[in-house]
């Protein structure tokens, strides 16, 4: 077999980290002796040398994708699927009963509970007879559009770790993002706007905070950045009095000149990589955020249509209609948070079911319906994913000795999804009759990211990062399918 050159090596693979460089090159002998005598620094020099890259270029999908952007719409502090989507007729006899039932959260295990009925209504709504809560008369209204998967489990039924399960999908901190790995994958194909975005509730953000939507091995140009659906999209944005955009170009072409000369004998300092590309994404910002969050030229009934003037949805209904403009404006992830903070400043019901489940149903139905009825009308639905959930469920039972309030249950509880590619009117998976546990077409929290990832034009068992010695995938070393009953 014919052997390559030294100098040709090096020509052609001059642009290569020494990664690239071994594995284009074949690993043969010629490559590995050359490798070793150019050394890190050779590549480092080599991979800086040039003009700037923008690490989130768009790159091209493993197939053709079925959605463009995803909006996940995070329900944080896990909403009762008994109480939402998930009929169980039985447990409105059972109410106030005693029963052996097992179950796991924040009060550890246990084998007894006293049952709490569901406390709304429930009627069937649609083509598909989907039964729904009169928590949410108008999401009601959409059902043929949804996939709901009722028997969903996590394995946590602990916030913090739950939620980084559902954000990152592992229980300990330092991993990449779901949001991230879309970054990462596909890249934006508008530099004007981050590639990720997350908007959180008016109370503050989620408990664990922004290892939620962070890039955590990945380079930190991936991470997640927080907007908020004001006058003021991101804060310490505008540039200082009197500095005119030219003289800001000019600084900020010599600081990156600097930065990457910098940069060059350290490419593995992705702090310092992200920070170059967040000025230059920081420039082109200030211009082009404010006009994403404008919302003048929206006519009336489309604001009606979110619920914006009503006190009441207005705020959650800001951040749908903005998920729906950075959208149009391809952006390809927005994670979008109802409820922060602690105990009824979100969804985890403790005490009083009632009173905590109709305050946070009551300010995201309507804007939520809206969101749906938009984007169809608009022709975006088909091609944007929407995502509806929480970390977990809740419990069939009770989790004091008075009061309704449930403890956390992630053994059974339910999502839904539409767009993108989603079976609309359907619903997959069963809890048991007690909604405690889910017991047919179980899916793991893996095997949504599988899904989400797929209809974005990902093979979630491909889409790989190389670190700590292992090729690292959002679903896990061992993988995860799609859930193919819903696409």
């Amino acid at each position: 077999m014919a052997q390559l050159s030294t100098t040709n090596l090096t020509r052609q693979f001059c642009g290569r980290t020494r990664r690239e460089f071994l594995w284009e090159a074949g690993a043969g002998f010629t490559a590995v002796a050359l490798a070793g005598m150019l050394g890190d620094e050779f590549f480092a020099r080599r991979v800086a040398a040039g003009e700037f890259v923008n690490p989130l270029a768009p790159k091209k999908p493993h197939q053709a994708p079925k959605a463009k952007s995803v909006i996940f719409l995070f329900m944080y502090g896990g909403p009762s699927h008994v109480d939402t989507f998930d009929y169980k007729p039985k447990l409105y006899d059972l109410d106030g009963k005693t029963i052996d039932v097992k179950t796991f959260g924040r009060g550890g295990h246990k084998n007894q509970g006293r049952v709490v009925g569901p406390k709304w209504k429930f009627k069937q709504y649609g083509d598909s007879a989907k039964w729904v809560s009169d928590l949410f008369p108008h999401m009601s209204g959409c059902v043929d559009d949804l996939a709901f998967l009722h028997a969903m489990y996590a394995d946590s039924p602990i916030h913090g770790s739950a939620m980084l399960m559902m954000n990152c999908g592992r229980i300990l901190s330092g991993h990449p993002s779901l949001g991230s790995w879309v970054n990462y994958g596909l890249g934006s194909v508008n530099e004007n706007l981050p590639g990720f975005v997350v908007m959180l509730d008016k109370t503050g953000g989620p408990i664990s905070g922004p290892k939620n939507w962070s890039s955590g091995y990945m380079p930190a140009s991936y991470q997640g950045t927080v907007l908020r659906a004001d006058a003021t999209p991101i804060h310490d944005l505008e540039a200082p009095p009197g500095m005119t955009r030219e003289a800001q170009r000019e600084l900020l072409d010599h600081l990156r000149e600097k930065n990457e000369e910098h940069l060059a004998t350290r490419r593995d300092n992705s702090e310092l990589a992200a920070r170059v590309a967040s000025y230059e994404l920081a420039f082109k910002m200030q211009q082009h955020a404010p006009e994403a969050v404008d919302f003048s030229k929206e006519n009336a009934k489309t604001l009606e249509l979110y619920g914006i003037d009503q006190k009441r949805t207005a705020d959650f209904g800001r951040k749908c209609l903005l998920a729906r403009r950075l959208v149009e404006r391809g952006v390809r992830f927005i994670q979008v948070y109802s409820g922060g903070a602690h105990n009824d400043d979100n969804w985890d019901a403790h005490t009083d079911i009632v009173k905590n489940h109709t305050q946070h149903a009551g300010e995201t139905d309507k804007p939520i319906a809206g969101l749906l009825t938009d984007l169809k009308q608009r022709g975006l639905l088909d091609s944007t994913l929407i995502v509806w959930g929480g970390e977990f469920g809740r419990q069939p039972t009770a989790e004091y000795a008075e009061g309704t309030g449930r403890d956390h249950n992630a053994y059974g509880f339910t999502m839904w999804l539409a767009g993108g590619g989603i079976k609309g009117g359907v619903s997959v998976g069963e809890t048991d009759e007690l909604g405690s546990t889910g017991v047919k077409d179980r899916f793991h929290v893996k095997n949504l990211h599988a899904t989400i990832l797929n209809q974005m034009g990902l093979d979630p068992n491909r889409l790989s990062y190389f670190f700590s010695g292992l090729d690292q995938k959002l679903v896990g070393v061992e993988g995860a399918e799609p859930i193919k009953q819903i696409i």
